[in-house]
């Protein structure tokens, strides 16, 4: 199990030199991933007054101050986003970093302030589909081979975009999406992980065992082969006085990423210093 750190890109988190702070804090202190959310506006009532950064320019800032950790959106809204724009920006931070970067994509939320604000479709089968073919249509992007589609969202008449990424196919695309909903899992089957979110557990929870089991099961059921390499994150507060009873038992039924979190039902999860603090205190130990 490989273990992270979660920031969301408002509050204290808008500032890119606070972010590069925290992922150099986060690689001194032996964690292997830095993992960062991408809104616009969030929710706008809860939100209102607040900073936000840019995530790309955040995560360049973290990929300048750090030379291993991966680094990587949790998770990016593909239909909110052009591809071509989206591709170079992972390209781009993958050379930056070393093919460091890790994908994460989804739905996106909540709905109606992030796309509905902007005048955007609304419809959640929309922007599935739109996440859908805006996925496809990254990694042909990514292998710097010509381009061409003609799709229900998304037109490219002969463009190439060059350089291809670091990594080869693609950097990993890990897809997110609430258990136990089976579409956006039947999703994340098809590409190189899991981000699964419960509606048993929010955010900052760690998942019943129970359910985290059932969505394992239905995984490999859809994956068929598992030797192919497969991650599935999970995540929460861990407790360092108590790993073996919030960690352990996720690591054992399959888990392999922990991602630390703090609590939405307060201001921790988007203040420096808890979240530093935590950090250096190191990753569980399992």
């Amino acid at each position: 199990m490989r273990f992270s750190i979660n920031i969301p890109n408002f509050g204290d988190f808008a500032d890119a030199r606070t972010v590069a702070r925290v992922a150099a804090a986060a690689e001194d202190a032996g964690w292997d991933g830095l993992f960062l959310w991408d809104h616009v506006v969030h929710s706008k009532r809860e939100r209102q007054g607040q900073a936000f950064g840019d995530p790309w320019m955040l995560l360049t800032a973290a990929a300048l101050a750090t030379s291993r950790i991966k680094l990587g959106p949790l998770v990016t809204p593909v239909a909110r986003r052009r591809p071509e724009q989206l591709a170079r920006q992972i390209a781009t931070l993958d050379a930056l970093s070393g093919g460091r970067v890790v994908f994460g994509a989804g739905l996106g939320g909540p709905i109606d302030d992030e796309f509905g604000s902007f005048g955007a479709a609304t419809d959640p089968k929309v922007l599935a589909e739109m996440l859908d073919e805006g996925l496809d249509l990254l990694t042909r992007y990514w292998s710097g081979e010509t381009v061409h589609h003609d799709g229900r969202h998304y037109r490219v008449d002969d463009v190439t975009l060059l350089p291809a990424t670091v990594q080869q196919p693609r950097p990993p695309v890990w897809i997110a999406g609430y258990w136990p909903r089976r579409t956006p899992m039947r999703r994340a089957a098809r590409w190189d992980g899991a981000v699964p979110l419960f509606l048993t557990a929010n955010h900052g929870v760690a998942p019943p065992v129970d359910d985290f089991r059932e969505l394992m099961d239905y995984l490999g059921e859809l994956r068929g082969d598992r030797s192919t390499p497969y991650d599935v994150v999970v995540g929460g507060i861990s407790d360092p006085a108590d790993y073996r009873g919030t960690v352990e038992p996720l690591a054992e039924a399959g888990a392999t990423w922990w991602d630390e979190r703090q609590l939405l039902s307060g201001d921790d999860f988007h203040r420096l210093e808890p979240v530093l603090r935590r950090i250096e205190q190191g990753p569980p130990t399992l």
